[in-house]
């Protein structure tokens, strides 16, 4: 094998089910968002089962925001399954978690007294 069949067997790496799987799932969260229609997720996902490169599967999401750059919702929320099988089987432990959740969501959320301007005790008025 010479140098340029070496270089171009390392340029093109075969893509697994895997990879395809993991596009077809960003693919499909990109058209729950609202980024794709339904007629370009199936063409995507069409090509993402019949591309043999990981090339080929890069360019089907090349135009879309990458996880990192997709927003991320920093505010707290009760995983409702979660609470709903905590209720079927341990009711406490969901009382438990409901209140936390809801104490931390409280705490996150700015109080009327933070927002109001502190007075200066320099600027005291007289009575």
């Amino acid at each position: 094998m010479n140098d340029n069949e070496e270089h171009t067997a390392k340029a093109v790496i075969r893509a697994s089910d895997a990879e395809r799987d993991r596009i077809e799932v960003q693919l499909k969260h990109h058209y729950t968002v609202g980024r794709l229609t339904l007629s370009e997720l199936e063409e995507r996902v069409a090509a993402a089962y019949e591309a043999r490169t990981r090339e080929q599967l890069d360019a089907l999401v090349k135009d879309l925001p990458g996880e990192a750059e997709s927003a991320v919702s920093h505010t707290p929320m009760i995983d409702s399954r979660l609470l709903i099988i905590l209720l079927c089987v341990a009711p406490p432990a969901a009382l438990v978690y409901w209140l936390i959740s809801q104490r931390t969501a409280h705490r996150r959320r700015p109080r009327a007294q933070d927002l109001a301007p502190t007075p200066d005790p320099k600027n005291k008025t007289a009575d």
